[in-house]
């Protein structure tokens, strides 16, 4: 007597939403890319439609298919850009392995078209060196030394490895000589064009639709100053910028305002300071109150980092010879 046994195959059917990415990047001119993905993976059937994919197959070919699915938009998201090349490699490679040697490198962040942000002097060298090694950082210098921006770049890198949950920048609105109530347009507004440096910084970083998403989601949000009073910032990467037209109140608030997992960067330049001449800056009083306290990185940053044109760091020589 014979017994037969009768093998069941189970199959399974998983949708994935496509997270936001280029989708030219992504599926390639006339779906390139899609159709070495499914050659990679034939045993499994695949369909994409706009935002979602449809894998339908055998489970542990299709958890295979998920986990190199996700290195995949890893790399689009660090690096935004997807060549054919990169898919091949990526497809038969270990997740784990790519992402750590991926740290190494001395690229901030890939920004839109693969733009490379790095840290172009020895001092925005320090401050990255800094930002990872203490919890608060102090970056001082003149205009036009990459403060904001190295700052901008260590936020953005921090939530592309998870290391935060999202990006708070923020700066005091003080008028430079112009009237704010004279300005058109509601609250938002008026403030708009004090932070719009921190919108330019972003945009370099990444494209204008993540930008967008991540605003209205409340992942990167964009305020200013008063607006951090009575809140408890944690799991954030939070930069001060133009901090040199705080008050010493005011700066007392937000340095208070840090919470147990956050990362604080706080950048002036204390020959600008654009406060009431008896109003004293809260920037210039913490260098000195704070300058030994354990856990707080100070970088002095010079003309010699000047990285806009060659007449800035001459202009702010003959500025800084005249005082």
């Amino acid at each position: 007597m014979k017994i037969c046994t009768v093998n069941f195959l189970i199959l399974q059917e998983k949708e994935i939403a496509i997270p936001l990415v280029d989708p030219l990047e992504f599926y390639g001119t006339n779906d390139s890319k899609l159709k070495l993905i499914k050659q990679h993976f034939s045993k499994l059937k695949i369909v994409a439609r706009g935002s979602q994919i449809k894998v339908f197959g055998d489970p542990t070919e299709i958890e295979r298919f998920n986990k190199q699915l996700d290195l995949i938009f890893w790399h689009l998201d660090k690096y935004q850009r997807l060549t054919e090349r990169d898919l091949e490699k990526l497809l038969g490679a270990d997740g784990e392995t790519v992402r750590k040697s991926a740290r190494k490198d001395d690229i901030l962040v890939y920004g839109p078209g693969g733009n490379q942000v790095t840290a172009r002097t020895p001092n925005q060298r320090k401050i990255v060196e800094a930002c990872m090694k203490d919890d608060m950082v102090f970056a001082v210098g003149p205009a036009g030394t990459g403060k904001t921006y190295t700052a901008v770049a260590m936020a953005v890198r921090a939530l592309k490895e998870k290391e935060v949950k999202r990006i708070i920048l923020t700066r005091p609105a003080v008028e430079a000589g112009e009237n704010l109530g004279f300005l058109p347009g509601d609250l938002k507004e008026k403030l708009d064009p004090y932070l719009q440096p921190l919108y330019d910084a972003l945009l370099d970083m990444l494209p204008y639709e993540k930008v967008a998403d991540y605003l209205e989601k409340g992942v990167i949000e964009v305020a200013p100053l008063a607006f951090m009073r009575g809140r408890t910032l944690d799991k954030a990467f939070v930069i001060l910028d133009e901090a040199q037209n705080t008050t010493v109140a005011q700066m007392r608030m937000f340095l208070t305002r840090m919470g147990q997992t956050a990362k604080f960067v706080i950048t002036g330049d204390a020959s600008q300071v654009d406060l009431p001449k008896k109003q004293g800056s809260g920037l210039v009083y913490v260098l000195r109150i704070l300058k030994d306290v354990e856990g707080i990185s100070f970088i002095q940053l010079t003309g010699d980092d000047v990285i806009r044109h060659k007449l800035v760091k001459r202009i702010i020589t003959a500025f800084e010879k005249e005082d």
